[in-house]
């Protein structure tokens, strides 16, 4: 971990700030069935839920980008999440007191998703925690997604820090390497959708199994 005081932590929303994937996965199960299917259990879809849209098409339809249906399913898809964006959706347990801790120790917080912004803002307003968010870069904001290291490095310039001083915590392999491109330290959340999934060879030193454990891991650390 670097050595470099901390003042701002960054967070991945969908399985690392809020467990989205009750709604994702009630919009993909609606357009299964549409589509003469039988709905998945949720659990099974919790581990392509960091893969976005591209992955819940794929586990739960089999359909690929390039392939001749992929952009209308895809499309229908996000509205049908759109439409019910926070129905189950909910801060994970633990978070609420991660985000109060950081606030009472001075630590400035926000939120880098590859969500699109126009989803990603309804959501976090709906959370209750978009007043308190010191920036929301979505995956459409710079032009460029995770792995690619822009987005951070515009959540560090809206809250205006260097992000040697950030922390960014997430639960994909595309959060490790695009903190890491940034100068940032990765943390990785282990209760979010890793199903299968060994964080252990992604590069990151600091790892969490539950929201508070970063408290304990920023004694001593905080700039």
């Amino acid at each position: 971990m670097s050595a470099a005081p901390i003042r701002c932590v960054l967070f991945d929303l969908d399985g690392t700030l809020a467990d989205t994937a009750p709604d994702l996965g009630r919009a993909l199960n609606v357009l299964r069935v549409e589509r003469g299917h039988a709905p998945m259990p949720i659990d099974e879809l919790r581990s392509h839920v960091s893969h976005g849209a591209r992955g819940m098409l794929e586990v739960g339809l089999g359909i690929r980008p390039g392939e001749p249906e992929f952009d209308s399913l895809r499309e229908r898809f996000l509205a049908l999440y759109e439409q019910d964006i926070m129905v189950d959706s909910r801060l994970f347990d633990g978070m609420p007191a991660l985000l109060d801790g950081l606030e009472t120790r001075g630590l400035a917080w926000g939120i880098v998703t590859n969500k699109a912004e126009y989803l990603a803002r309804p959501l976090v307003d709906a959370l209750g925690v978009a007043a308190r968010s010191r920036c929301l870069v979505g995956g459409d904001t710079t032009g460029r997604a995770k792995p690619h290291p822009d987005p951070l490095l515009a959540g560090a310039r809206a809250v205006g820090v260097d992000p040697a001083q950030c922390l960014y915590v997430g639960d994909d392999r595309r959060d490790v390497q695009a903190s890491l491109a940034a100068g940032m330290t990765p943390v990785v959340a282990l209760y979010g959708y890793l199903y299968g999934a060994d964080p252990h060879d992604w590069g990151a030193d600091w790892m969490i199994a539950h929201p508070e454990e970063l408290l304990d891991g920023l004694v001593g650390r905080v700039g």
